[in-house]
């Protein structure tokens, strides 16, 4: 969600800014043409307002060791898109829509050639986050643009770098919790409360996958309530209407940032114009209702599934330029091609479900769809077998034959997975808190419990909703904000 911070400093730029300031900005950006050899007779029909691709990617350059440390940055970028974001600005530029895409969409890639390799691929099944390994930002706008029946008129793209750096240059970012976050895998750290982030903490904030039982779906609203809170700080502090404020913001923005050519000069200067009166309530953000949150697909592992006819009214609510909140205009909502399924032979059709349990998390995949063998790497006679049999009884498909580690004793619980399961990996490690998640690339869909000295408690956990939660809800930006 680092995108976010770009997004709200680019897209509420006030129009006190000079015409030779914006120019020199605008000579700094990076460009990449994300409309590049695409067939414009197959594209959206471009509608009322404008609309803006935002993504995220894991490029961490210019990152110091030192704070990739201190942040819990290591490791190496994966080259693709940690989180999209579909920006729409009304044609009267007086409110702002932003839809969360879900990275792990599931989706079928349109024919392509592969930027590693410069072979012609054709179609496939893909999670929608491939779309830019494969064919960089040319095939993601393609990807999104199949999904959504949406027309993208401007592509930014932002990185690791530019976000710490945007949110320091703000003076940083208050959110407000209403209970301690902690999450070992991110670093982050936050009490109940208020705090103000700085770009390290902020960065471990929008990025933790581990809280709220391990939901990337959990995840993007806490982006959404960061992104209001950026809106927020850049408005009340008067970032937006200070000319030389507003210049180092941007500046700081622009290092590390990449557009399409055509979003240079004129579109800033017309934004910040047009949008002077932006507020917080000119706001809104929602998710893609889904209907199915762990559809397995052979190959891919877990992915999400949208709800198509909820997902085509809100694509189409974008389309009519109307507020997400507002009735629908009479007539039938048809939907575009983003609401067609992918081949029905690709599917893999067990559904998630289950009923809920009183307390505990709700996590991303059943308990029931979730296999899982256990080792006791403590000495401790009959652990294992009390750690397998906690599982089951919270939901989990044990193997019921816990064994011994073959190794020595271990101080910290483990969980083995292989990264296709991730989702699952997550909603495993949601019912032993402590547990350390372990990536093997060849194990398949079962995941090993190695049970440590530290961490041997299990705690209930609750399956997903079956078709989407309250959370998919709009939301206003003042209705986001710590207030």
């Amino acid at each position: 969600m680092r995108i976010a911070t770009g997004t709200s400093v680019l897209l509420l730029a006030a129009g006190g800014v000079g015409h030779a300031m914006v120019t020199g900005l605008s000579e700094d950006v990076r460009r990449v043409d994300p409309f590049d050899d695409l067939d414009t007779d197959s594209r959206p029909r471009g509608d009322n307002g404008v609309n803006f691709l935002v993504v995220g990617t894991d490029r961490r350059d210019g990152i110091s060791a030192t704070q990739k440390e201190r942040y819990n940055l290591g490791g190496s970028a994966c080259d693709c898109t940690d989180t999209m974001l579909l920006v729409h600005l009304s044609g009267d530029r007086d409110r702002a829509t932003v839809v969360s895409l879900p990275r792990d969409t599931y989706t079928k890639l349109p024919p392509h050639e592969d930027r590693a390799t410069g072979k012609r691929v054709a179609a496939r099944p893909a999670k929608l986050n491939a779309a830019y390994t494969a064919g960089g930002a040319p095939l993601t706008v393609r990807a999104v643009e199949k999904l959504t029946d949406v027309h993208v008129d401007h592509y930014l793209e932002v990185d690791f770098t530019s976000f710490m750096s945007t949110v320091d240059v703000l003076g940083g970012v208050p959110v407000c919790t209403t209970e301690p976050l902690k999450d070992s895998y991110s670093g982050l750290d936050l009490p109940k409360g208020t705090t103000k982030l700085n770009g390290g903490q902020a960065l471990q904030y929008v990025r933790a996958r581990h809280l709220d039982g391990g939901s990337d779906l959990s995840r993007m609203k806490r982006q959404q309530h960061f992104l209001a809170s950026v809106i927020s700080r850049a408005t009340d502090t008067g970032v937006l209407m200070n000319p030389v404020r507003f210049n180092k913001v941007a500046a700081t923005l622009l290092e590390s940032v990449r557009a399409d050519p055509g979003f240079g000069t004129e579109q800033m200067m017309a934004l910040g114009r047009a949008m002077r009166g932006f507020s917080l309530a000119s706001s809104e953000f929602a998710s893609v209702p889904l209907s199915d949150v762990d559809h397995r697909v052979p190959g891919l592992g877990s992915t999400v599934e949208w709800d198509r006819p909820r997902a085509a009214k809100l694509f189409a609510a974008l389309r009519a330029d109307r507020p997400l909140s507002a009735p629908a205009e009479s007539g039938p909502d048809a939907p575009g091609p983003g609401a067609s399924d992918p081949d029905a032979s690709e599917r893999d059709g067990s559904e998630s479900g289950g009923s809920d349990r009183d307390g505990g998390p709700r996590v991303e995949v059943a308990p029931r769809d979730i296999r899982v063998e256990v080792a006791n790497a403590t000495g401790r006679r009959g652990l294992g077998a009390r750690i397998d049999r906690e599982l089951r009884g919270t939901g989990f498909a044990t193997t019921g034959a816990p064994s011994n580690a073959r190794h020595a004793e271990q101080a910290r619980t483990t969980i083995a997975y292989d990264p296709r399961w991730d989702r699952s990996a997550r909603s495993l490690a949601a019912a032993l808190p402590g547990a350390k998640l372990v990536k093997d690339p060849h194990r398949g869909a079962r995941m090993k419990v190695t049970v440590g000295a530290a961490d041997q408690r299990v705690r209930s956990v609750r399956a997903p909703a079956a078709h989407g939660t309250p959370d998919e809800a709009p939301m206003r930006g003042d209705e986001a904000d710590c207030g």
